[in-house]
């Protein structure tokens, strides 16, 4: 079995997911195979990997909508399939815009929904309203709360969705391939939100087959091929050669810079 190189301590207790010795699969044929790593409180982690590497598989371990075949996977120090405040995860899937785009809603009232699990006797109030108002300025979009959300691009979408989960006053956010179908200059600003939100505390585990933005803005790089390959920061990655190991002649470096 590869033994992944890591350089990430784990002395702290205060973990918001904790894999452990997980394998699962849809059929006799193990997706992801003896997966084990913690993401602490704070940290901005990026996963990457080639395309059937087992990533979206492995977000879906940890958000619990699958149950490992072996080990198991805690959220928040409780069994992710059993975990019910599901409020504390903000998870933006891949193809969000594209569901999007059929929700005859307004920007405000996706982010409102947020707070549907805070809203007491199921009654919104206006702590609740004025909640999802600093979420929408804090990604930016506060001048498009009326608008459809059918009528947004891809990238304010995304900033949408976020601010429905700071609205949740999530402690993870999940992103899984949010720049999927958005123009390069939203990409940029996307990532920038992104690191703020991080520099504010926020926790966030992103999945991104863009993998020099994962080595420019992450802190700690997570990278798998079924198998575990590397767990550590960027620095220590682009050093190492776990990136051929993990994508074999599915990668190149061009002037210094990793492309898959």
């Amino acid at each position: 079995m590869t033994q992944p190189q890591s350089n990430v301590r784990r002395d702290r207790a205060d973990h918001i997911v904790d894999v452990k010795d997980v394998s699962f699969g849809y059929t006799a044929s193990p997706v992801v195979e003896d997966i084990s790593f913690t993401v602490e409180r704070g940290e901005y982690v990026g996963m990457i990997g080639p395309n059937g590497s087992g990533k979206s598989t492995l977000l879906r371990l940890i958000l619990g909508l699958h149950e490992p075949d072996e080990g198991q996977v805690e959220l928040l120090g409780h069994p992710a399939r059993a975990f019910a405040e599901r409020e504390k995860v903000g998870y933006v899937a891949q193809d969000v815009t594209e569901n999007t785009k059929r929700m005859p809603i307004t920007v405000a009232e996706v982010v409102l929904m947020g707070r549907f699990p805070h809203a007491g006797f199921g009654r919104v109030t206006s702590d609740d309203r004025d909640r999802a108002r600093q979420a929408l300025r804090t990604v930016g979009i506060d001048h498009l709360a009326d608008r459809k959300i059918t009528q947004l691009s891809g990238g304010q979408r995304q900033r949408a969705y976020i601010a429905r989960a700071l609205a949740s006053e999530a402690e993870l956010l999940v992103l899984d391939e949010p720049t999927v179908g958005v123009d390069a200059e939203s990409v940029d600003a996307f990532f920038d939100l992104l690191t703020d939100l991080n520099d504010d505390g926020m926790t966030i585990l992103l999945v991104e087959h863009d993998i020099g933005a994962v080595l420019e803005h992450t802190s700690r790089v997570i990278c798998l091929n079924r198998e575990l390959y590397f767990d550590g920061d960027p620095v220590a990655f682009a050093d190492s050669d776990a990136l051929d190991r993990a994508y074999g002649t599915n990668v190149r470096r061009d002037d210094g810079v990793v492309v898959s």
